[in-house]
């Protein structure tokens, strides 16, 4: 990969890990350590050590990108809150990044062919999984399929009408025995998320992609991830009322969390 144009802080906890990295012209520092729920605690001190590490103060960046998801509910808030209250607070753009992609480009290999395929499969848990399938041609990557949320068999069923030959993600493990991707290659753990992070935000930055900071959003593929006061006080009503089935239709609409929203999005 040719050096760094712009000078780039990038950080994802859509995963149980946390990763940052900062890329300048002449070196990239990379962080890779332990996510989940001490992500939102331990961001911004990893994030200023990682600053200091490069000589680099916040007001010298280009652009912060952010794994925008799909991901863990709450990775993926902290991810997009710290991105943005860092870039606003610098008068710096955003560069979003697709966190699955993030997966696709560690599977990458330097020598990979081009055009080069591969389907990310991560455990989204409740027995589902985020899926996407990209394609890396021309030094850049292209989306297939976009990030949905499918279950084991659909999933299964896609592959063996078009048979993967490269498959990358945590869904690997979480479903073997269940998940048959044939002789297709397998990566089932990262090797570092924090370098595939560097090098998507340059792409990404060298493509035109920052953003206003005001734009930054989390993307979630999981529709259910939160009911209002009004939804939870009816659905209590109507499943209390003898001879009545529960309510499993839910609007959307303004949002507070189910007690499960710490799980995947």
């Amino acid at each position: 990969m040719s050096l760094p144009t712009g000078r780039l802080l990038a950080i994802d906890t859509a995963t149980e890990a946390m990763s940052i990295a900062l890329s300048l012209p002449n070196a990239t520092f990379v962080f890779d350590g332990e996510g989940g729920a001490r992500a939102s605690e331990h961001l911004i001190p990893e994030v200023m050590a990682l600053l200091q590490r490069g000589s680099c103060t916040l007001a010298e960046l280009d652009a912060i990108g952010f794994g925008r998801g799909p991901g863990a509910f709450t990775g993926l808030r902290t991810a997009c809150s710290v991105a943005q209250g860092l870039a606003l607070g610098a008068g710096k753009p955003v560069l979003p990044i697709d966190s699955l992609l993030l997966v696709a480009e560690d599977a990458r290999d330097d020598d990979a062919a081009d055009p080069f395929d591969v389907w990310v499969a991560m455990d989204a848990r409740m027995d589902e999984i985020y899926a996407a399938q990209f394609r890396w041609r021309d030094g850049r990557w292209h989306t297939l399929a976009a990030p949905a949320l499918l279950g084991v068999d659909a999933l299964q069923r896609l592959w063996e009408t078009d048979p993967p030959g490269c498959v990358a993600g945590s869904a690997l493990v979480a479903f073997a025995g269940r998940l048959d991707c044939g002789p297709a290659r397998q990566v089932p753990q990262a090797r570092t998320r924090a370098a595939a992070l560097a090098r998507l935000a340059q792409m990404q930055w060298d493509a035109g992609g920052a953003v206003d900071a005001a734009l930054a959003l989390p993307v979630y593929v999981r529709d259910k991830v939160a009911l209002t006061s009004a939804e939870r006080a009816e659905i209590a009503g109507v499943s209390a009322a003898p001879g009545r089935p529960k309510q499993t239709n839910v609007p959307s609409g303004d949002r507070t969390p189910y007690a499960a929203s710490e799980g995947q999005t």
